[in-house]
């Protein structure tokens, strides 16, 4: 089957970038809808030259999608308070940037696999003063369906993705139980854990692909 947080993380990149170079006016839902129709005429302008050279790719990826991610939230969330109030600047930028390249690698050639079967953006629905979600749905390779919900948050007047619900698996959940594993047979080491992070990527992207459930049809 179509491993669910491949396809899931897919879509996170598929759907937000360009993003940041929006205006800060734009509701969460246009933002979305724009970038994801935006990014999927620039794959199939750019997507044989990005297969012969997928480092670059993974460049590109990184310049677009870095910005708009609440880096600082994701992380600390994926840490949690109990380890993040102990982490140092230094220590929360390393594992900031870790934990983008480790997907970037591990989930950038799904982007280039994907031959836009069909997304489709839910209608906007009422957004709150800073915090939001907005719904699309995805359909894969395999004619399966997949239903995703980003959260998104308004930093300085501008919407940030702060987590992504993919076919019920809470991405931001998933990866905090990973850390908290991690740090456990790492014998509480921080610096251990995050250097080691892009491996704990690679479990728990292996978990899910083993796993058979919650496949819409």
């Amino acid at each position: 089957m179509i491993s669910i947080l491949r396809r899931g993380l897919l879509v996170l990149l598929a759907a937000l970038p360009l993003m940041g170079n929006a205006a800060p006016t734009t509701s969460a839902h246009d933002l979305v809808q724009d970038t994801t129709n935006r990014l999927l005429a620039d794959l199939a302008a750019n997507k044989e030259q990005y297969k012969s050279n997928p480092q670059a790719f993974y460049d590109a990826l990184n310049g677009i999608v870095g910005p708009v991610l609440d880096a600082d939230g994701i992380s600390k969330s994926i840490m949690t308070v109990k380890y993040s109030r102990n982490a140092s600047p230094a220590q929360m930028q390393r594992f900031q940037e870790n934990f983008k390249r480790s997907l970037i690698q591990f989930y950038g050639n799904a982007l280039l696999e994907y031959n836009n079967q069909g997304i489709t953006v839910s209608p906007a629905k009422e957004e709150g003063a800073d915090r939001t979600s907005v719904d699309m749905s995805v359909k894969g390779n395999n004619g399966a369906v997949y239903p995703v919900s980003y959260t998104l948050v308004k930093l300085n007047n501008e919407w940030k993705v702060r987590n992504v619900i993919i076919n019920g698996i809470n991405i931001g959940k998933l990866f905090r139980d990973q850390f908290t594993d991690a740090m456990q047979r790492n014998g509480n080491n921080l610096d251990k854990t995050i250097d080691g992070w892009a491996g704990e990527v690679a479990k728990a992207k292996e978990s899910t692909e083993n796993s058979n459930d919650k496949v819409v049809k």
